[in-house]
């Protein structure tokens, strides 16, 4: 066997191997002697069908069965030794007029190369990594809601502009008839809510459906409809008041402090408040890192230039997936996913040059960790060395979980990568703050 590349440029190569009549005979031969043994042909007892008869009905597909498999194991073989970066697989030639009835065979095959390329995380406009912190008035807020989940309700006579208001929706054109619990303050306009300040149990109230809600899922809530269902909906629903209450706030107390966060471990306001601002603000540390590592992202994405090989990887998407594709498919295809396979190079880039590891331990541990913490919602705080040994066995023997969670950790060292070498500005400022900078006023 001879395998020989000729590299058509820096990003595409043709290999091609050369497979002579030794390099399959002997399995060919060895193959068909062992269905002599076991062939049933009417005519002749099992194991003593002649040889020419059994070449002649089964060996035309043998060779074609071992030359494809040897061709296979050889072209691995070839790429892993050359330490060719190859991109999608080796795409083979047509050939319409191969002579199976010929000792030697010929086959080409098309190599997409990766391309070599520097990362620089150093870019001269420095990105921002947000330091989101909880202020007073968050912290009040949070603590205020506490109160009212925990408080009792009273009943009203009118409805005030705190009321808990519990009625029915109905419209009988379009079948709806829910009861609901609502407070003012979700209704979108000031209207809505002076229709309903003073009202009494029993009072019905008209309200149009079109722009009743801020959110599209409010009105899904309110009149249990589908998304499709009150999408652009503008019809006159009726509300029903049956009952008012008022939510009294619960004292901030002991016996509220040990049901939060068990006996004993918070016994002042002031713990409460440390409390509250310690545990927002480790799930503010979540969501500034994944803006940060989607903002090193883009930036990487945008400021390392290197070419593809574009014509060949749209070539091989046409047959790759679980659907073939025509040219133009396959070439919408590859626009759409250019930029994953940039950023895929350019993090396989930086996983090599910062030795970026991620060992069978540090999966076990994660999923350690991740378990306990879920145990932990269920009220079980000190699961067993054998318990979380047991549920992380199972967890990881789900490959695709196992997959999931090495990727998550290699998130995580890349992270710690861009934090200790990128041009980061660190930028302080409240959760409310943080939503109106990075996503507008939606």
């Amino acid at each position: 066997m001879n395998i020989t590349r000729e590299n058509v440029d820096a990003l595409n190569a043709v290999v091609k191997v050369d497979i002579a009549k030794e390099d399959y005979s002997d399995k060919v031969e060895k193959i068909l002697v062992d269905y002599r043994k076991t062939a049933n042909i009417p005519g002749f007892r099992k194991g003593h069908v002649p040889m020419g008869m059994v070449k002649k009905q089964y060996g035309k597909a043998v060779l074609v069965d071992e030359v494809n498999k040897l061709l296979q194991d050889a072209l691995n073989k070839y790429l892993t030794e050359e330490k060719l970066d190859v991109l999608g697989q080796p795409l083979p030639r047509p050939q319409d007029d191969i002579n199976w009835d010929a000792d030697e065979f010929s086959f080409e095959f098309e190599l997409g190369l990766a391309p070599e390329f520097e990362v620089s995380l150093k870019g001269k406009k420095a990105i921002t990594q947000y330091n989101i912190v909880a202020d007073d008035k968050m912290i009040d807020e949070q603590i205020e809601r506490i109160q009212k989940q925990y408080g009792k309700l009273v009943s009203q006579d009118v409805v005030v502009k705190d009321s808990e208001i519990t009625g029915v929706y109905k419209n009988e054109e379009k079948e709806i008839d829910n009861t609901v619990t609502l407070t003012l303050d979700k209704f979108k306009g000031k209207a809505t809510e002076k229709q309903f300040i003073g009202a009494k149990a029993g009072d019905v109230i008209a309200l149009k459906t079109k722009g009743l809600y801020d959110d599209e899922h409010e009105l899904m809530h309110a009149l249990k409809l589908s998304h499709d269902e009150v999408h652009g909906l503008d019809i006159e629903v009726n509300f029903t008041i049956t009952e008012i209450n008022e939510r009294e706030l619960a004292d901030l107390d002991q016996e509220l402090f040990d049901k939060l966060f068990g006996k004993d471990t918070v016994t002042t306001v002031t713990e409460l408040k440390a409390k509250i601002k310690e545990d927002a603000e480790k799930q503010f540390v979540q969501q500034a890192d994944q803006k940060l590592l989607n903002d090193v992202t883009e930036y990487l994405v945008e400021n390392t230039k290197f070419d593809l090989p574009a014509e060949f990887l749209t070539k091989w998407m046409q047959t790759a997936g679980e659907k073939e594709m025509d040219e133009v498919q396959a070439r919408e295809e590859y626009e759409k996913s250019e930029k994953s396979l940039r950023y895929q190079l350019i993090e396989g880039k930086l996983i090599t040059d910062n030795d970026v590891q991620v060992t069978m331990d540090d999966i076990k541990n994660h999923a350690r960790e991740m378990i306990k913490g879920q145990m932990a919602q269920f009220g079980q705080m000190n699961p067993s060395d054998k318990e979380l040994d047991d549920i992380a066995a199972r967890v990881l023997s789900n490959q695709d979980e196992a997959r999931r969670i090495s990727e998550q950790l290699i998130s995580q060292k890349l992270l710690a990568v861009y934090k200790e070498k990128a041009n980061i500005k660190v930028k302080e400022l409240s959760y409310e703050k943080f939503v109106k900078e990075v996503y507008g006023d939606k």
